[in-house]
């Protein structure tokens, strides 16, 4: 099950522009930082702030609480295309035979 995971294939990428369409932060965007495939998580930039509280290390010596993001599930996120409009992905194979993604809405290449 766990190498069948790694190779879904996930409408989000690292880098993406993202809109949250659903949960507590509903109508925010931001840049994907980072994907948990196993969870179906992603992690981004400006998005689910959580505070942790972090002792003293050699890293940091001044310890104290820390504002990092939190993750989402991918159901929750739409890509944004070119114009800046939420949308759905779909693939398609370009003229050099290799596998893109699409805006269904646009159809433009992203």
């Amino acid at each position: 099950m766990y190498k069948s995971v790694m190779n879904k294939k996930l409408h989000v990428k690292v880098g993406d522009n993202v809109k949250v369409i659903s949960g507590n932060e509903k109508g925010k965007t931001g840049r994907v930082i980072a994907i948990d495939r196993v969870k179906e998580r992603a992690s981004i930039e400006g998005v689910n702030m959580i505070k942790k509280h972090q002792k003293p290390s050699a890293q940091n010596p001044q310890g104290g609480i820390i504002e990092t993001e939190g993750t989402v599930h991918i159901s929750n996120l739409m890509v944004i295309d070119g114009a800046g409009n939420a949308t759905r992905i779909g693939r398609k194979t370009n003229d050099a035979g290799k596998s893109v993604r699409y805006s269904k809405k646009s159809q433009e290449e992203l």
